[in-house]
């Protein structure tokens, strides 16, 4: 078994509350070195779990609250700033004298990129400064010169092209320029559904290793073939898990009940009368034989019909009991419309709870800030069940193909594939 001193370590940029660094940590290989986001009610739940759950009792100076447009000065340090305070910089937090850091993990916002932003935005977003944020990913990756890192984002990353320039190219030629090397064909290989590894819920997203060539020095797309066609699909789970399966066992709740019994974060939010009928009757629908509403076009007209306003997306979606859940997505701090409890009798929107079950987040992981702050944490998180396949995938890989092997990973561990 390995021990806290042999750990691969890890830095997480774009952290938000911590999925990527919570499975990563859940794998037993892989430790915290430091953590690097801007929101305020993220920086305090990473902060609570490194500590409660992880025992990093010096996880205040590991979660670091900085602007990352701000690179040099994260890098070297700062002091006496107004909002983000004082930092030595993450040279110095992560400096050999400090384990270092072996691995860089995260990935920028992800709404520049996403198909339906793009979408909603007159100009397609392509005057969205996070565009362009993988730049500063890229820079801390060439100071600090991680033997390996974990780029994710959403697949619309494939298509985005601003200024008529596509993202994945740029992104490409960034990291060829920082010594690294990822996959020739991201959009074949490196796609991935989280329901596919017991996530329950249709969630894809986009998975980039990086390779440091001087680490890895030879045939590095075969390396790359073999991480994505043998390592991490070996560790899918052979059915998807449900949202029954996920929340079924939590207290029933309505809008009027409050329980002060129940777990944390399993709080129904309020809808009006108009929502609760409509959620009951869809509620009510999916589970006849006859449905009524089978399209987003009968969706959009129910809307029509019961608000009198016009929508070109559907409002309404309840999730079903006997398949993985919609994606959970950060909108969720708006309002839930489209993520509806299954069950009629309850006649609403899921709870922060559910939202985390369904994002594969343990229930002793607290979510800290508002009732908006923790949904819109949830939706914008890796879910940590993913995080841990990939890390695992990651320690097959480095355990195949490293020259020398990451701290620790002389030792081998049950599980987990070794070399003949």
């Amino acid at each position: 078994m390995l021990t806290n001193n042999d750990k691969i370590k890890t830095l997480d940029l774009f952290a938000g509350c911590g999925g990527l660094t919570d499975g990563f940590e859940q794998s037993g290989y892989f430790e915290t070195s430091a953590c690097v986001e801007w929101d305020k009610s993220s920086c305090a739940t990473l902060e609570n779990r490194l500590r409660q759950k992880w025992g990093l009792q010096d996880a205040d100076q590991r979660v670091i609250r900085f602007d990352i447009q701000r690179t040099d000065e994260l890098i070297k340090g700062w002091s006496n700033d107004p909002d983000y305070g004082s930092s030595p910089g993450l040279i110095n937090l992560v400096s050999s004298k400090n384990g270092g850091v072996d691995m860089i993990i995260g990935g920028p916002p992800c709404q520049a990129y996403s198909i339906a932003g793009r979408i909603r935005d007159k100009n397609g977003m392509n005057d969205d400064y996070r565009n362009f944020l993988f730049e500063k990913y890229i820079e801390i990756v060439k100071e600090l010169k991680p033997k390996l890192l974990i780029f994710e984002n959403v697949p619309g990353m494939l298509s985005a092209s601003p200024g008529g320039v596509s993202i994945v190219e740029r992104i490409r030629a960034a990291f060829a320029n920082a010594g690294y090397e990822i996959s020739d064909n991201l959009r074949k290989y490196a796609l991935v559904d989280a329901a596919d590894f017991g996530v329950p819920q249709y969630r894809k997203r986009l998975i980039i290793l990086g390779l440091n060539k001087k680490e890895f020095k030879h045939n590095a797309q075969e390396l790359l073939r073999d991480f994505y066609l043998n390592m991490l699909p070996g560790l899918k789970e052979t059915s998807f898990r449900t949202v029954s399966e996920a929340i079924a066992d939590l207290p029933t709740l309505n809008p009027k009940n409050v329980d002060a019994q129940v777990p944390q974060g399993h709080r129904a939010r309020y809808h009006s009368e108009r929502d609760k009928a409509i959620f009951r009757e869809l509620a009510l629908d999916i589970k006849g034989v006859n449905r009524k509403y089978k399209t987003a076009e009968d969706l959009k007209r129910l809307y029509t019909e019961r608000t009198g306003k016009v929508s070109s997306v559907h409002k309404y979606h309840v999730l079903e009991p006997d398949k993985p859940s919609t994606t959970i997505v950060a909108h969720l701090y708006k309002d839930g419309l489209r993520h509806i409890h299954p069950d009629p009798d309850q006649a609403r929107s899921i709870t922060v709870r559910e939202a985390a079950r369904l994002q594969s987040f343990d229930d002793d992981f607290a979510f800290l800030g508002s009732m908006g702050d923790q949904y819109k944490m949830i939706g914008n998180a890796v879910p940590p069940l993913l995080a841990k396949k990939i890390a695992e995938a990651i320690v097959i890989f480095i355990k195949k193909y490293a020259n020398e092997p990451l701290s620790g990973l002389q030792n081998q561990r049950p599980g987990l594939y070794t070399q003949a």
